[in-house]
């Protein structure tokens, strides 16, 4: 779950002396939206997004249209760049990465080593391709939602139940009941029902705990309100 494993690796970049112009040309091609610009010996020295260059560009100068005019032509990446941007480590636990992203709301965020020097960016794309690899929605299979008590022990008791009903899961996600702190609410996908059938599994799991609802072949029932 670190930013070095989901991270992206081949970075489109600017040097600081790229024009405006053909960073402007850059992104209407190849469809980026921010662009890290860094020194000759590769250290990030600034960030500029497509809005940067938008702004710094006269309407009539938009991208894939023609440039003139000396004035435009001479603007650089560094002219324009926000300096010293955020940036995380590829050792940044990407859970980390995400509420940063949303709290600042980012597009990304580089990512540079010790020295310096930009190893890759993370996107809220790539935040996403995490979150639905962890989550195991791309391997398919069935989600039940409980909820439990906040304290050790119920969350590994109810895995337990479920091992012993021969059930195997994919994952296991967890979060507190924003209605009630004395509770946390649990998600599991099923990698294998065993011996049950979704409809078997629920009747069984209803009899020893609160479910909120199940999720299967993308269809939901609610089982609590």
């Amino acid at each position: 779950m670190l930013v070095r494993d989901w991270m992206t690796k081949n970075v489109i970049t600017l040097g600081l002396k790229t024009t405006v112009v053909d960073a402007a040309e850059i992104m209407r091609t190849k469809k980026v939206r921010q662009f890290p610009v860094i020194d000759e010996q590769g250290r990030l020295t600034g960030i500029v997004s497509d809005r940067d260059i938008r702004d710094a560009m006269p309407s009539k100068y938009l991208p894939g249209d023609a440039a003139t005019g000396g004035s435009l032509d001479s603007l650089r990446a560094a002219d324009i760049m926000t300096p010293e941007p955020m940036t995380v480590s590829p050792t940044t636990p990407v859970d980390l990465v995400a509420s940063i992203l949303m709290r600042h709301k980012f597009g990304g965020l580089p990512v540079v080593d010790e020295a310096g020097r930009l190893v890759g960016i993370i996107t809220v794309a790539d935040v996403f391709r995490f979150l639905c690899t962890a989550s195991g929605v791309q391997r398919g299979g069935p989600q039940i939602a409980l909820r439990l008590e906040a304290k050790a022990g119920p969350l590994a008791a109810m895995l337990e139940f479920l091992r012993g009903e021969g059930v195997r899961f994919a994952s296991v996600f967890t979060s507190h009941d924003h209605a009630d702190p004395g509770f946390r609410n649990a998600y599991v996908r099923i990698a294998d029902l065993g011996e049950h059938s979704m409809d078997s599994l629920i009747a069984t799991m209803k009899s020893r705990y609160t479910l909120l609802f199940f999720v299967e072949d993308g269809r939901t029932t609610l089982l609590e309100g």
